[in-house]
């Protein structure tokens, strides 16, 4: 029956576990890969490896692109948190710095010593000697001498002898002051190392500034002090005056009241002066007014508490100079003047302010300290010459 059936071809049944026959064809990566002649964990392994290459190179492509601009944006960031001057400070010092800093080396030192006698109240400075001071001359060697010197006085200077080729001189010599005690601490003593030159300036080599107020003159001092380069010269201090101006506009007054001074120049020998105040009044650069106060005697601080009244009209106070002037009275010689300074329209800082504030606040007495200006300064700055005299009037 079974023959039978398969002869006459009406249907036949496959039999079990034979193999089923496809029509499809097999891909092109697969037919690829059947040729290669390695295992399939080998083919794994090489595609993994090439995929790690790709990804790599495509990371290096990326840091190359973009790796310029990522350190600019640090950069900003770390130099936004330093300063300006901390940043120049860690690439190069100030050129100024540097300078100082050559001028300081190798100037030498200065043996001195300080004595203050109170009764007496003098103070005496001894010049001992120097060392390893700084050659000024082309073999090699100086010609030093020291001039010595107080900020309170800078008129009355001492100088030592020259010493001849030596760096190393011995001075030994000695110089008085007569200082008021009051005032010791208010100067600064100064000790300058010269190089004499017969036929050029005479070149400094350093200097030695020495406070008061920071030296205890219980006892005597001696000791060394580095020299420096010397500072520019001081402008000579004059003293101060505190005076009160007042304007009435409606009556036409101008009330200068002269209260004190202080810290006036020395200017007699005994280290004090005899000072007295004058006041001036200039109308549109003439002279036109006058007064002055008594005389203080042997003071540097003294104290007035003087009034002068003036006539000027409305209509002229902006035309007007007021013009004070501290003077030293002697009975022998001229009267020196000490120092002036002037105020109104023309004036400038601290006198154009207080005049300002006088014409602000009519009726109302202002009072100010100011510091005393050189005479002949002054009197460029006003047009006058030094020498004319303004009439005297009665007080």
């Amino acid at each position: 029956m079974v023959v039978a059936a398969g002869k006459g071809g009406a249907t036949a049944s496959p039999l079990t576990g034979s193999p089923v026959a496809t029509t499809a064809q097999p891909g092109f990566l697969g037919s690829w890969l059947s040729r290669i002649p390695l295992p399939k964990w080998a083919l794994i392994a090489v595609a993994v490896a090439v995929a790690v290459l790709l990804l790599l190179f495509l990371i290096c492509i990326i840091k190359c692109c973009c790796g310029k601009k990522k350190p600019k944006k640090k950069e900003r960031v770390s130099l936004h948190a330093v300063s300006s001057s901390t940043t120049a400070s860690l690439v190069q010092p100030e050129m100024e710095d540097l300078e100082r800093g050559t001028e300081q080396m190798g100037r030498g030192k200065l043996q001195y010593s300080l004595e203050y006698n109170f009764r007496a109240q003098e103070l005496k400075v001894g010049v001992k000697q120097a060392a390893e001071l700084k050659a000024m001359d082309s073999g090699g060697t100086s010609d030093p001498y020291v001039i010595v010197y107080l900020t309170s006085d800078t008129k009355k200077r001492y100088e030592t002898k020259v010493y001849r080729k030596t760096l190393n001189p011995v001075f030994n010599e000695s110089f008085t002051f007569q200082v008021p005690q009051a005032e010791v601490p208010e100067s600064t003593l100064v000790m300058q190392m010269y190089d004499f030159n017969r036929f050029a300036k005479h070149h400094i080599i350093g200097e030695v500034r020495l406070p008061l107020a920071n030296v205890s003159l219980q006892h005597v001092i001696e000791q060394w002090s580095d020299l420096v380069v010397a500072s520019k010269v001081e402008e000579e201090q004059l003293g101060e005056i505190c005076f009160s101006l007042r304007y009435v506009p409606s009556t036409g007054k101008l009330t200068v009241l002269i209260l004190e001074a202080k810290k006036l120049k020395r200017m007699d020998s005994h280290g004090l002066s005899d000072p007295f105040v004058k006041v001036h009044l200039i109308l549109n650069r003439k002279k036109w007014k006058k007064k002055k106060t008594s005389v203080k005697k042997n003071t540097l601080s003294p104290y007035f508490n003087e009034v002068f009244v003036f006539e000027v009209p409305f209509n002229q106070i902006q035309n007007v100079d007021v013009v004070i002037s501290v003077w030293d009275h002697d009975k022998v010689t001229k009267n020196e003047p000490i120092g002036k300074l002037f105020l109104g329209c023309r004036a400038t800082g601290n006198q154009l302010r207080h005049w300002s504030d006088m014409l602000s606040n009519p009726r109302r007495p202002l009072a100010q300290w100011h510091s005393l200006q050189p005479p002949d300064v002054v009197d460029k700055a006003l047009g006058l010459k030094s020498h004319l005299k303004l009439p005297l009037y009665p007080r």
